[in-house]
This record gives C-alpha cells, sequence and structure tokens, in this order.
C-alpha cells in the first residue's frame, strides 16, 4: 500500500469522528436560527477524520517547512537568532498572556511594569536616554523614528528639511519609510571597502539635509568606522543621524550607537532578543532616541507615580499613535526574559561569538567563493558567483542546490550592492561542526558547477516539490486552498 501524499487534503471517511464532546445539556439550535440566511447548511468537502489522522497530517505539514529546529539556518541580515524556548514559557504566564489590553492600570501593574523596565534595557543597551515599544516591526520602527525626526525639525522651524540620506549598503525598508513618512531620498554611494565616508557626507549634506539613515554593522556585514566623524558633519549642518538597528546583534554589550552620535535607533526584538521573525512575524520594533527627541515620542507613554505605574497620553508634543494599545506585548515579554537571562556578559558574549562565527565561516570558504569584500566582518559576510561565471551556474542555482544537502540557503542578490550576492549569517549558536559541514556543502556545489553544472541548475532534486517559478509566485500566488 502507498503511503498517502502528504499534501492531499481530501482525507477522510464520512461519520469519523476525532472528538469525543459531552453532552452540553441544552437543545440544538439550527444555524439557520442564529444567523438566517447567511448561515451554511454544509461546508463542502470538510473531512471527517480521527485524532491520529489529525496530528499526523500536521504533523507532517510541520515537516515540510524548514526551521531553526530542523537545521542550520544562515540567513543574513534580519534573520532568526537564538529563540531559547523558556521564553515562550515565560511570555506564556496567565498574567501575561491573558492580560486584556483596557485593563485598568492598578490591575496591570506587572505587565506595565515589564514594559518600563525593557524600556529602560534598551535605553541602556543602544546608548540613549528613552525608548518607546510600540513599533510592531523593523520597518514600523524606522517610519517611527522619521516621523520623530520630521517632529523635532519642524519643532524648530526648519521646514525646508525634506531630504533623507540613504547609502547604497541600506535595507530595502529605509527608502520606503523614508517616502512614507513625507522625506525625499538622496544616495550615497560606499567607497571601495564597503564604507560610508565622513567626506561623502559631507558632499551631500545641506540645509534641506534632515537625517542620513545608516545600517550600522552595514549589510556587507562591516562596521562603519567613520561614524564617529560622520555625525560630527551631520550635526554641525543641523541634521540627524538615525541608525537601522536590524544588525545591533552584532555589537551587545561591546559598543553603544548612542555613543557614536546617533539620534535615533530602532531595535528589532524579533531578531537580536529571542523572538523568530521567519515565517512573517510577529516582530517588534522599539525606537530609541537622544534627550532632544524624547518630547515627540508616541503615546501612551509608560510613566511612574505615588500610586504606581500608570499611562499617559496627555503628551503635548507627541507624534500620537502608531499602534494599537501598546505593541506586540508577547514579543516584549520574550526580549525582558532573554535580557535578564542572558545579563550583560551573556549579551556581550553572543555578540562575539556571532562576530566569531561570521569570521570563521568567511575564512572557509573564501578558499572556494568569491569575498566581494576584503575588510574584517561583524555578524555576516557577503560573497557571490563571480568564481562560477563561466559555468553558467548562478547564485539562485546554488541557493537551490543548498536545499538537496538539507541547509535553508543563505540570503541571496541582497545586499544590491553585490551582483550575485550570497549574505551568509551564521549566527552566535551554530557549532564548528554546523559550519563546517555548511561550508562542505558549498564546497561540493562548488565542484558539481565546474563538473556537471546541469545538476545544479535543476536543483532542487530531493525535496517535494522542484524548483519552482518564483516570478509567476510572486504576482500571482495562491494564498489559500481550495477543494476541487
Amino acid at each position: 500500500m502507498l503511503m498517502r501524499d502528504p499534501l492531499i487534503f481530501e482525507a477522510g471517511v464520512p461519520d469519523r469522528c476525532g472528538a469525543s464532546l459531552p453532552d452540553p445539556g441544552v437543545e440544538e439550535a439550527s444555524p439557520s436560527s442564529l444567523y438566517g440566511d447567511y448561515a451554511r447548511g454544509e461546508i463542502a468537502g470538510f473531512p471527517e477524520v480521527s485524532e491520529a489522522e489529525v496530528v499526523r497530517h500536521f504533523h507532517r505539514l510541520s515537516t515540510l517547512n524548514f526551521h531553526i529546529d530542523a537545521g542550520f539556518y544562515p540567513l543574513g541580515s534580519c534573520t532568526m537568532k537564538y529563540n531559547p524556548k523558556c521564553d515562550d514559557k515565560w511570555a506564556e504566564l496567565d498574567g501575561f498572556a491573558g492580560a486584556h489590553p483596557y485593563l485598568p492600570d492598578d490591575t496591570a501593574q506587572g505587565a506595565l511594569e515589564l514594559m518600563a523596565l525593557l524600556e529602560q534595557y534598551l535605553t541602556e543597551i543602544t546608548g540613549m536616554d528613552a525608548t518607546t515599544l510600540q513599533p510592531a516591526a523593523g520597518a514600523h520602527g524606522e517610519l517611527t523614528g522619521l516621523l520623530l525626526i520630521a517632529a523635532y525639525h519642524r519643532s524648530r522651524g526648519d521646514s525646508d528639511r525634506k531630504v533623507v540620506l540613504i547609502p547604497d549598503t541600506a535595507h530595502g525598508t529605509n527608502p520606503a519609510s523614508s517616502r512614507l513618512a513625507g522625506f525625499d531620498i538622496k544616495g550615497i554611494k560606499s567607497d571601495s571597502r564597503g564604507l560610508i565616508t565622513a567626506g561623502e557626507v559631507e558632499k551631500a549634506c545641506d540645509d534641506t539635509t534632515a537625517a542620513l539613515m545608516l545600517t550600522n554593522p552595514n549589510t556587507l556585514g562591516m562596521f562603519e568606522s567613520e561614524i564617529v566623524d560622520v555625525a560630527r558633519v551631520l550635526h554641525d549642518r543641523g541634521a540627524l543621524l538615525y541608525c537601522d538597528g536590524a544588525n545591533l546583534n552584532a555589537i551587545l554589550g561591546i559598543a553603544r550607537p548612542g555613543d557614536m552620535g546617533i539620534d535615533v535607533i530602532q531595535v528589532n526584538l524579533h531578531k537580536t532578543f529571542s523572538t523568530p521573525h521567519g515565517g512573517g512575524g510577529p516582530g517588534s520594533g522599539p525606537v530609541s532616541v537622544k534627550k532632544s527627541l524624547e518630547p515627540f515620542l508616541p503615546v501612551p507613554r509608560i510613566l511612574r507615580d505615588d500610586s504606581g505605574w500608570k499611562v499617559r497620553e496627555d503628551i503635548p508634543e507627541s507624534i500620537g499613535r502608531i499602534r494599537s494599545f501598546f505593541g506586540n506585548f508577547g514579543v516584549m515579554a520574550k526580549a525582558f526574559a532573554y535580557i535578564r537571562s542572558m545579563g550583560p556578559e551573556g549579551l556581550k558574549r553572543a555578540a562575539r561569538m556571532a562576530v566569531l562565527n561570521a569570521n570563521y565561516l568567511k575564512q572557509r570558504l573564501s578558499e572556494t567563493y568569491h569575498l566581494s569584500y576584503e575588510g574584517p566582518s561583524m555578524h555576516e559576510c557577503v560573497f557571490d558567483d563571480q568564481h562560477l561565471k563561466k559555468t553558467g551556474v548562478t547564485t539562485m542555482d546554488i541557493a537551490k542546490r543548498l536545499l538537496d544537502y538539507g541547509f535553508h540557503p543563505p540570503t541571496v542578490y541582497f545586499p544590491l550592492v553585490v551582483h550575485g550576492a550570497l549574505m551568509i549569517e551564521p549566527t552566535e549558536t551554530e557549532t564548528p561542526d554546523a559550519i563546517d559541514a555548511f561550508v562542505q556543502a558549498m564546497e561540493l556545489i562548488s565542484a558539481e558547477s565546474e563538473q556537471d553544472p546541469e545538476i545544479v541548475k535543476t536543483a532542487p532534486h530531493n525535496t517535494l516539490l522542484r524548483r519552482l517559478d518564483e516570478t509567476r509566485a510572486a504576482r500571482q500566488p495562491k494564498l489559500r486552498w481550495r477543494h476541487k
């Protein structure tokens, strides 16, 4: 007997049931009596299955998707980091998971204190003066930070500051966030090292410049070594320095953005502090600011008086609400648990291990693949497919072939300054054995590309689905299953 295809939904036998419910003791009401013409009589094609079949079905589905518990997940830039299971446990405590956002302040003191303390921790970690937890994701944090910058300039009468400078190594959301906040965009080119220079910023900055959005470490995985001079140039001309904090995990406990002259930074809790953001969410992108921008932080603010923690809306210069209630509280609870359990030394060690792993991987893999930039790496490194150009094998082919070897591919074709980019981030948790196995797979793919390129160009071969038409999938997505 052949094993049933795990993607077949049309399973089941009439009157088979996977639940045993007690008699409710009340008269059964028909759907039509409750909902009238809006009620459906029967759900067409709904499977009738046993409990075991239900469990097996969803377990099979779970094995079809790659996840951090299944193996090495080397996506570069904003990817999953260490997600201790115990943090989920603390976030699921009844007082947190069961708390309604409309609870009066005096019955939500624990949740309010957690948020207030988390704000303090993030303020200290980033070297800033105040923090809001409300933004729901990294890009939402970018937008919030830019709205704060706009409010700051308006308060000073600088209504002509309508331009945001964005390096060519920026995260892709930076230009979109700037536009959405009402700013115009002006690009800045990085130098041969992949870094921004104070000289380029000085040439681009004038009286119309509101801010520079800088990712540090940048998307090439390199530290912006001239950041202090860049900040000085901007401040001398009345502009501000925004830092995209998506790569903060590389410098935790070692260097603070606020000490580098940064005025605003968003922190991705769903990357750096315990919650995985693979699969689309949930996220959380708190924003930390210097004192000059604190009056404009969104409401509600959590402040303390003699009677305890209070939610305050009466902040006259605030940019207003940017999120329902307080933000994604479950993510905050996990981040709080992670920071408390790790402590200052633990966070510092995590950053050092992330940098060590990235440089170890870079050294191993540079013996086979072309390294795009030669400078020292932080948490990630970027290779490309240049050495395979004559074989016709591309970065996408390498990514697909990695699936056959049991590895999730790294980030491909980003950053845009590198043609055929392979952005690889091993994170702080991977062992040398895991990194060595990944390197070995990459070396085998390189050898295959030279000896039998078709096997790479037609990969993957061992997955449930073969290579998809990704362009068509993006333009004509099928977002739900339909019964035939």
